[in-house]
C-alpha cells in the first residue's frame, strides 16, 4: 500500500533506541561490536535514522538472502521435479566411468562402492535406492589414482577438457579435483594419508554429460600424462 512509504519505518524516524530493540543498541558480534544505533542513528556519522536500513541488509540479507524473482523460483522447482532422472543418470554414468578407469592402463586403482570388491558395496547395496540396470542406484562419486604418483595426477587435472577442475561435489557436469595439492595442500604428509588423501588420488563427482564423452575425456587426460597408455 502506498501508506507504507509514508510510516515512521521507513521515513528514518522511528526510535529504535527505546529500549524495545537492543539488536539495535547492544554491540553486534557480526561486525566487531559495532553498535547500530550509534553508527546509523540520527547522531552517528550519517546525520540520518538510517539503522533499520543498514540492519536489513548487513544482517537480515546477509544471512537469509533476498526474495527468489519468479524465473528462479521456476528453476528451482524445475531442479526438485527432475532431481530423480538426473540422480539415474548421474549413477548409471558413474558407475560406467568407473568400469573404464578400472581397466585403463594409466590408472593404478579405483575407488568405487559399486564394485563387488569395495569394502563398503553391501552396505551401499543395503541402504541406497533399489532399481536400474546395476540394481542399485550407486552414488555419483568415485575416487582414482594415477600411475606416476603427484605429478602424473597433476598432469591429468590439467589436460581434462569437458570435466571442470572444481572443489564441490553434486553438480550437473562432471567435476575433478586432485586433494593432495588443493583442498588437503595445508596437511603434512601423514595427516593426508590418515584421511585417506593418497598422493595420487584423484576425486571425481560424475555429471550427466553422455558417458562416451566423459570417457573420452579421462582417456584424453591420461594420455597426456602416459602418451604410450590409452584405450
Amino acid at each position: 500500500h502506498w501508506l507504507y512509504y509514508f510510516t515512521p519505518l521507513s521515513t528514518g524516524t522511528f526510535p529504535w533506541n527505546n529500549g524495545r530493540y537492543k539488536m539495535f543498541t547492544e554491540p553486534s558480534p557480526g561486525y566487531h561490536g559495532m553498535k547500530m544505533w550509534e553508527v546509523f542513528g540520527p547522531d552517528g556519522p550519517f546525520e540520518a535514522n538510517i539503522a533499520f536500513a543498514m540492519r536489513l541488509r548487513v544482517e537480515t540479507l546477509r544471512d537469509f538472502g533476498s526474495c527468489q524473482s519468479p524465473f528462479n523460483s521456476f528453476q528451482l522447482l524445475q531442479g526438485l521435479e527432475t532431481l530423480s532422472l538426473r540422480m539415474e543418470r548421474h549413477s548409471s554414468n558413474c558407475m560406467e566411468l568407473a568400469k573404464f578407469l578400472k581397466k585403463h592402463p594409466a590408472v593404478a586403482w579405483v575407488n568405487y562402492h559399486g564394485f563387488e570388491d569395495h569394502p563398503s558395496h553391501e552396505n551401499a547395496k543395503k541402504y541406497l535406492r533399489k532399481g536400474g540396470p546395476n540394481g542399485t542406484y550407486f552414488t555419483s562419486m568415485l575416487g582414482f589414482g594415477v600411475k606416476g604418483g603427484k605429478e602424473k595426477s597433476e598432469v591429468f587435472i590439467n589436460n581434462c577438457k569437458l570435466a571442470s577442475h572444481l572443489a564441490n561435489v553434486g553438480d550437473a557436469k562432471t567435476l575433478v579435483i586432485h586433494p593432495a595439492s588443493t583442498t588437503h595442500e595445508q596437511l603434512t604428509a601423514e595427516e593426508q594419508a590418515t584421511s585417506g588423501v593418497k598422493p595420487d588420488f584423484i576425486r571425481v563427482s560424475v555429471g550427466i554429460e553422455h558417458i562416451l564423452d566423459i570417457c573420452a575425456d579421462f582417456n584424453q587426460a591420461l594420455k597426456a600424462a602416459y602418451p604410450q597408455a590409452s584405450l
